[in-house]
């Protein structure tokens, strides 16, 4: 019970801890860009008040703002949707990319840019530029999360899932890698930045749209704690207990899913965060304990999408650093520990 009690104390102390650290890098995005605004003129342009130049207040709102609160809501996404697959796979190094739905964003937004011109038709339909883009990513990562669903009614084994899932992945790449290989030379280098990630995807107008998908996937994620808790003991002891073990995966695939398909269609395929940052949180709290650990891999992933994105726009007018330059080189480091830690632990045991 103590013991309970403390984990539960350090989960609060955490969490706190978080919060403050996520107000600090937002207010740190909105104060950094490569046009340099005074800290009070930002502040009045938030309140509403008049500043000195009108330009300022466009550049607030319609590009810090957006920006912050995108990198805020994806991390968190990214990261809850890494820890839900982690546990229902039983996995430390499952991560959204690897059911494929990621590769399947990726399929539907080279079928728009390199194969379709940037445009997608349907009769007296037709959507160009962005939006284009935008339904492309939708329709691939939709098409795949379907592909999954339906093998996780046929499969039973999570480790047999999982491959179908790494597998569907790689058929998504290979006709990914042929669509690039006819492409236009404009072509491939519009799809190249698009893979590279950006944060800044996410206009003021489409903001919230956005919101709200993340934040009911989010939310979902946090009614799934009790059966997540349940499968850490195996799926044996989880029907048991009387959770419906199926019903369970399939739910919890959906809102990966969902919150998989929302970030990469906006920001393009993100690395690492779903990947590390359930790891960050693990040893930090010391617990798998959802009731704890979930809320606090939410806000450890808020925290690291923002600071990652505050790195990319610290060259200020030379220009942003590509996302998926920076993700790594915080990723990567705690993988390689995980991967070590795991060694020596089956070593000693």
């Amino acid at each position: 019970m103590k013991d309970r009690n403390a984990v539960e104390r350090r989960g609060y102390v955490c969490g706190g801890v978080l919060v403050v650290i996520v107000l600090l890098l937002a207010v740190a995005n909105l104060l950094v860009g490569s046009v340099d605004i005074p800290a009070a003129d930002v502040w009045c342009v938030l309140t509403g008040q008049a500043v000195e130049r009108e330009a300022w207040s466009f550049i607030v709102w319609e590009s810090r703002v957006p920006l912050c609160l995108t990198a805020l809501l994806s991390g968190a996404a990214l990261a809850a949707s890494g820890l839900l697959l982690q546990t229902v796979f039983a996995n430390p190094l499952a991560d959204p990319s690897i059911l494929g739905i990621s590769s399947g964003a990726s399929l539907g937004v080279a079928l728009v840019m390199l194969g379709g011109g940037g445009m997608v038709t349907a009769g007296a339909f037709s959507l160009s530029g962005f939006l284009a883009v935008l339904a492309g990513a939708f329709a691939g990562a939709a098409l795949v999360m379907g592909i999954i669903l339906f093998l996780s009614t046929l499969i039973r084994s999570n480790v047999m899932l999982l491959i179908a899932g790494i597998m569907t992945g790689y058929v998504a790449s290979s006709v990914i890698s042929l669509l690039n290989f006819f492409a236009t030379a404009e072509g491939v280098h519009s799809y190249m930045v698009w893979g590279l990630g950006n944060f800044g995807g996410v206009s003021l107008g489409q903001l919230p749209g956005f919101a709200l998908v993340a934040v009911a996937g989010l939310l979902a994620s946090l009614l799934l704690i009790k059966p997540l808790n349940a499968l850490l003991l195996g799926e044996h002891y989880a029907g048991n207990l009387g959770v419906n073990v199926r019903r369970t995966r399939s739910l919890l695939l959906t809102v990966t899913g969902l919150l998989t398909a929302v970030v990469t269609a906006f920001c393009g395929p993100v690395s690492f965060i779903g990947l590390a940052v359930p790891h960050v949180a693990r040893l930090v709290l010391g617990t798998s304990n959802h009731n704890s650990l979930l809320p606090v891999t939410m806000l450890c992933g808020a925290a690291v999408a923002l600071l990652c994105n505050l790195l990319c726009i610290l060259p200020g007018e030379w220009g942003m650093i590509p996302l998926n330059a920076v993700t790594p080189v915080l990723g990567a480091p705690v993988i390689i520990y995980v991967i070590v830690r795991q060694r020596r632990i089956k070593y000693f045991n």
